[in-house]
């Protein structure tokens, strides 16, 4: 492992490209090992034995990659699974999309905090845990919001009308409708961040994890010395993107994530 090995990020799915968008823009040098477990999506519908197995299996494909970190870009299994990766893996820098987001929460001055997310990363508690040790003054409300990712994924929220509604429907009666802050608990949520400052009036602060986890991520290179030292990565094709399925349209799928048309290649894990 040394400073030039690429950084590993894995999701279910292309949710976790927003984090990878992020982390490519904030570290143009970096190259970046993406694998999405398109076979087995989505996580927040599977046992937490499944999750962590095949959190473990990506790892292990990502570290076979010289990946020098890991990062956990799905919240359901950071939820499950982050802490046995730590615990499997001391000496690799693994980072999860759940607790620079709470240190990010508790360094700003809310009271009334909402968490969004999957059912599994909702039904875990892990965002209330970790929020409550950190702040125990904190008022926090948590709503699974099961019916955002497949309009995102379908693309169906670019239909104004339809998302207001949804979001109405999770966010306007009490205590949604009061809170002075709001985590995007699922790496899908960032692509309808500004139509949920929109529907607060910008006056409750939103909380994505894409950026948060990026910058979380250049301090602990930085401070492992661990930041690359390559001239800046111009082109997708310095990337690296593996799923474990692929379909027709899951490569449009990614674009709306990361911005950009990707290749993508099969993958299957355990192979």
């Amino acid at each position: 492992m040394n400073a030039n090995c690429p950084i590993g990020v894995f999701d279910s799915g292309t949710g976790g490209l927003t984090v990878a968008k992020a982390i490519s823009r904030l570290l143009p040098n970096e190259q970046i090992v993406y694998f999405a477990d398109s076979d087995h999506l989505p996580f927040g519908d599977k046992s937490h034995a499944a999750i962590k197995n095949y959190s473990f299996n990506i790892t292990e494909f990502l570290l076979q990659k010289n990946c020098k970190a890991i990062v956990v870009a799905c919240n359901t299994a950071s939820a499950v699974a982050f802490e046995a990766l730590k615990k499997q893996y001391p000496n690799v820098p693994i980072i999860d999309v759940i607790d620079p987001v709470v240190q990010a929460v508790t360094v700003n001055e809310i009271d009334k905090i909402g968490v969004i997310g999957t059912k599994v990363t909702i039904d875990s508690k892990v965002y209330e845990n970790k929020l409550k040790a950190a702040r125990p003054d904190l008022e926090i409300n948590s709503l699974a919001t099961r019916s955002l990712v497949p309009i995102i994924e379908e693309g169906l929220h670019k239909k104004k009308h339809l998302l207001f509604a949804l979001i109405d429907n999770y966010l306007g009666d009490p205590p949604f409708s009061e809170v002075d802050g709001l985590i995007l608990g699922c790496t899908h949520y960032p692509l309808i961040k500004e139509e949920i400052e929109h529907y607060y009036n910008n006056k409750t602060k939103v909380f994505d994890a894409p950026s948060i986890v990026a910058e979380h991520l250049k301090t602990k290179l930085a401070a492992l010395d661990l930041l690359s030292k390559n001239a800046s990565i111009a082109d997708t094709k310095d990337h690296q993107f593996f799923a474990s399925d692929l379909t027709s349209t899951f490569e449009e799928t990614a674009k709306l994530f990361f911005g950009k048309m990707v290749e993508f290649n099969l993958k299957k894990l355990g192979e």
